[in-house]
């Protein structure tokens, strides 16, 4: 069962923070063994300085009980940036490390304190940066592949494809996806990247879908010549057939046969988004209405009637913020916190700061409750609890945002809620989170 990070930790007075890296350090003649004290690395100056300063607030608001270990404070927007505040720490003996913020600060000072057997908890959400001793705490595209994968298959799905954007983002949705269908022994996926222009939007998807054999396979059987009269051939009273008195309709489009997977991972936003949702309802992907030509009539592609849709759309978790305006993608899926997690955090926060916490407040909290139970668990023999094997329990910890946990090579798992977007638009939780953590075999 996970490890309660307890919210009794809140009470009592926060520590202070140490005072800033010098504008010029240089590495220390001699470093301290690594103690109990909690190295924080965050902009505390400069354009980030307010978020720097709102999460070590929260990483406070976790250490506040009594005996809870010293911290170390160091700017990462100071001269030297990430580099030297990272060498100050280890210099002074911090047994771990609580940040930096950004992937590029990461990195640097990543290797500095892996050199001094420190690990780090850093707040990036590049798991690439992730590796024995080194966790990068944010809700990453990894972690919610992972999710609606399980979900998807779960609901019985086995074809999954994928359209992304070529990016940063696109590519690890892409690369989790392959890597999550392999772990599952699920066929390999079919990806496609494409550009911000309409035309390879609409062209990436005719392809992926299989538009061309689609479209001809419908129009043959449409073809096919039907047994039944027309109105015309009616003979009237009199006889004499019947004239239509109105020109007749043009004709509908015909319905498309599913594409060649059951479901389909997206990763765009915004005005992107919107071009991806009319070419998925041109292709006949989504429910929606679409034009072949200028001289058919829109038609409704067919929902079964046990109302489970023929492709499910997955998405990412940014799409949390706009979900209102998603109405288009009803039945899409994405995984993210449920936020109901974290309103007794919001309480604590608030109740100290008098203000909302923002959400990467909840990833140095969690982190620094994390070390912090660590630390009132370490043997009395040992300088401190911030042991390798100690971070990486099997079966994870209780985070703000829910259960969390890191693995011995560096990865962070993560146990999300899977939304679903609803007809008239906004994200419901038709998936909670599941209460523990799934690892995947690699």
């Amino acid at each position: 069962m996970a490890s309660l990070l307890g919210m009794a930790a809140c009470a009592g007075p926060g520590s202070e923070p140490a005072s800033p890296v010098p504008a010029t350090p240089q590495p220390p003649l001699a470093s301290q063994p690594p103690g109990r004290t909690i190295g924080v690395l965050l902009p505390l100056t400069g354009s980030n300085a307010r978020l720097g300063q709102e999460m070590l607030q929260a990483i406070q608001l976790a250490l506040g009980s009594p005996g809870a270990p010293p911290l170390d404070a160091r700017d990462t927007a100071a001269p030297g940036g990430a580099t030297a505040a990272a060498r100050a720490a280890v210099g002074a003996g911090d047994g771990v490390i609580l940040g930096p913020l950004t992937a590029h600060d990461t990195a640097q000072a990543s290797e500095i304190a892996m050199a001094a057997s420190v690990p780090v908890l850093a707040y990036t959400s590049d798991l690439s940066l992730g590796r024995p001793g080194v966790w990068a705490l944010g809700i990453a595209p990894e972690q919610q592949v992972a999710r609606l994968v399980i979900a998807a298959q779960a609901e019985g799905r086995q074809h999954f494809a994928a359209f992304l954007p070529d990016n940063a983002l696109g590519r690890a949705m892409g690369s989790a996806l392959t890597r999550e269908c392999a772990a599952r022994n699920l066929p390999e996926p079919n990806i496609i990247y494409h550009t911000s222009s309409q035309v390879s939007i609409l062209q990436g998807l005719k392809t992926l879908s299989d538009y061309d054999s689609r479209l001809t396979a419908a129009q043959a059987v449409k073809s096919i010549p039907q047994p039944d009269a027309s109105a015309s051939d009616i003979p009237t009273p009199s006889g004499v057939p019947s004239v239509p008195t109105q020109p007749s309709a043009a004709p509908a489009s015909p319905q498309l046969a599913p594409p060649p997977f059951d479901v389909l991972l997206l990763a765009d936003t915004g005005l992107q988004l919107a071009m991806v949702i009319d070419a998925l309802q041109t292709v006949q992907v989504i429910n929606g209405t679409q034009k072949i030509s200028d001289n058919v009539s829109p038609v409704q592609p067919a929902v079964p009637a046990d109302g489970v849709v023929p492709v499910r759309i997955l998405g990412t978790g940014l799409w949390g913020a706009f979900a209102s305006k998603l109405g288009r993608l009803h039945g899409a899926w994405y995984a993210a916190p449920d936020p109901q997690a974290r309103q007794r955090f919001i309480q604590v926060f608030m109740a100290r700061y008098h203000r909302l916490p923002t959400p990467l407040s909840d990833l140095s909290y969690d982190s620094a409750a994390l070390v912090g139970a660590l630390d009132r668990g370490r043997p009395r023999s040992r300088p401190n609890g911030y042991i390798i094997d100690a971070l990486a329990r099997p079966d994870g910890f209780a985070g703000v945002d829910g259960v969390f946990g890191l693995t011995l090579d560096g990865h962070t798992l993560r146990d999300l809620a899977v939304f679903q977007i609803q007809s008239g638009g906004g994200g419901k939780i038709i998936l909670p989170a599941l209460g523990h953590l799934v690892h995947t075999q690699s």
